[in-house]
């Protein structure tokens, strides 16, 4: 299990991290403050307070292919 903090400013960036984070098969969760979703939903990001950074947590050993895709969000 990994962990980052992200920051997704705009709509257009929630819809490409999603398209993203969907191409893995890796269980990926997001959170903020006590809030925990399924980052593979958009419903359940645009849930979250996006005004601060997000934390990410990627559920498997081998992230480093979605961590270099997920590059241009990384807080």
């Amino acid at each position: 299990m990994k962990t980052i903090d992200i920051r997704l400013s705009t709509i257009q960036d929630v819809q490409n991290f999603v398209n993203i984070v969907n191409r893995y098969d890796i269980d990926v969760d997001l959170s903020s403050g006590r809030y925990i979703v399924d980052a593979k939903s958009i419903m359940g990001i645009f849930s979250l307070d996006l005004l601060k950074p997000i934390t990410l947590t990627a559920h498997a050993d081998d992230t480093d292919a979605l961590f270099a895709d997920l590059k241009a969000f990384i807080a």
